[in-house]
């Protein structure tokens, strides 16, 4: 009897917490944990849902790239269609990069503006 409560217990606590049973994960929770911790500095704590989200996410985008790679009349799925695939997903840093320099370049080009209107006042000032 004291097993069942303490398994209801549980499964009560990891329903509060947001924590998925790892059998409805798509990966091995700790492969995914192992690998955010590559990146993530030592001492911060990964919450339980972030863990299982990442999971889920990453599940969800191998789903999304299979069916990419399925929808070739091939019987066969090559390097070529991986790369196809992924295409979108690597064009994203890129697009990220462009995005951040378009913003500093319109930046610079404010600070001049305002640099301009400064001088504007300075000249004209009545």
């Amino acid at each position: 009897m004291a097993e069942t409560e303490t398994q209801v217990n549980t499964a009560e606590i990891q329903e509060e917490e947001g924590i998925v049973d790892e059998r409805e994960l798509p990966f091995p929770r700790a492969t995914i944990v192992n690998m955010m911790r590559q990146y993530i500095d030592k001492g911060k704590q990964i919450k339980g849902p972030v863990k299982d989200e990442m999971n889920i996410w990453l599940g969800k985008l191998v789903e999304k790239l299979a069916k990419k790679m399925n929808a070739h009349p091939y019987t066969y799925v090559d390097l070529a269609m991986f790369n196809e695939a992924i295409k979108t997903y690597e064009q994203l840093e890129e697009v990220e990069m462009e995005r951040e320099r378009i913003i500093k370049y319109m930046e610079k080009i404010k600070a001049d503006l305002d640099m301009l209107e400064r001088e504007v006042d300075k000249k004209f000032k009545v």
